[in-house]
Formats: structure tokens, C-alpha cells, sequence
């Protein structure tokens, strides 16, 4: 396993304290990363618990666009934090296999609500606009609070894998808590 293009700051002090609480008491490669910046590292703590934790999308989509992001943006870290996440959200071997692949919204299987919020991540991801039929399709699943805590679970986890891929960091050996 690599090590991320820098070194992992101290795990001490207030901020690390937030972020290890949230984690169930352990930090990983990426909070100790962020501990350089520790505002920053309070930021994303308050958000990425919030979009674990304090939407009303059912585990299933959320999971499936965490994975889906993922994948997009050749995070493995993210991929492996959240496959252990996934599967208690109901996703299969075939359904995870199925999300690694290019076509992954082409595959058959997928409830028409997974089938939409995989397009809206999708294209969110890729070409930041998301075409009017796509966001249609959405709100035909999903409430106005829901819709919102879907592009922000899309853009979040976008973030998240931008800061892994830049800074290389190595896949955990398993899911990350919290």
C-alpha cells in the first residue's frame, strides 16, 4: 500500500477529539489528513456526519451514490469505506459489481427510484448539469428535501473523492465509521 502524497497530522486537540467521536474513537488516513487544516476538518466533519446520518434518503440511494461517485472518480478509498455501508443497505454482489461498470445504468435490476438517482449522480458527476429530464425523473421519487439532500450527497461525496484521488490516499482495510 502507498502512502498519500503528504504526511498525516497529529491526532490531537479539539478538532481531532470532533472528528474521532463521529468515528466511534478511530481516525482514519483522511481525518488525519485533514487535521492539517483543522477549520476545514471541523467543516466536513459537520457535513459528511450530516449526510450519513441526517437525511430522509433511504440507505439504499444513498449508498449507491456514494459508491457510484466512487467509481467516477476512481476513489478507492471511498469504495471501500462504503461497500461494507452498501451491503447492509440491501445491495448485492450483482448490484455493486453492476456500479463499477460504464453502463451501470443500463443494467437491469434497479428500482426506477435507484434507476434515477443513479442518472442524477451520474450526470452531476460527469457534466455538473443535470438535464431536465433526469431531475424530472428524480422528483418523481424523491420530496423537495430529498431532492436537495441528494445534489448535495452527489456534490459531497464529489469532494471526497477529489481530496483521496489528489492526495493519493490508500484504500482503508475496511469501512470507515461514521
Amino acid at each position: 500500500m502507498s502512502a498519500p502524497r503528504l504526511p498525516e497530522a497529529a491526532a490531537e486537540g479539539p478538532t481531532a477529539e470532533l472528528l474521532a467521536a463521529r468515528r466511534g474513537g478511530r481516525l482514519s488516513t483522511l481525518d488525519r489528513l485533514l487535521l492539517h487544516s483543522p477549520a476545514v476538518a471541523e467543516g466536513w466533519n459537520a457535513m459528511l456526519g450530516a449526510l450519513r446520518s441526517g437525511t430522509t434518503l433511504p440507505a439504499d440511494l444513498r449508498e449507491l451514490v456514494v459508491l457510484r461517485v466512487a467509481v467516477l472518480n476512481r476513489a478507492e478509498f471511498e469504495w471501500a469505506a462504503h461497500e461494507p455501508i452498501a451491503r447492509r443497505a440491501g445491495l448485492d454482489d450483482a448490484r455493486l459489481a453492476l456500479l463499477r461498470r460504464p453502463d451501470a445504468l443500463a443494467g437491469p435490476g434497479w428500482t426506477p427510484a435507484q434507476s434515477a438517482v443513479l442518472a442524477f449522480a451520474d450526470a452531476s458527476t460527469r457534466e455538473v448539469e443535470v438535464p431536465d429530464e433526469v431531475f424530472a425523473a428524480v422528483r418523481g421519487h424523491l420530496s423537495d428535501r430529498q431532492v436537495v439532500e441528494l445534489a448535495v450527497l452527489v456534490g459531497g461525496y464529489a469532494m471526497v473523492s477529489r481530496f483521496l484521488v489528489a492526495l493519493r490516499v490508500p484504500p482503508p482495510d475496511g469501512e470507515v465509521a461514521g
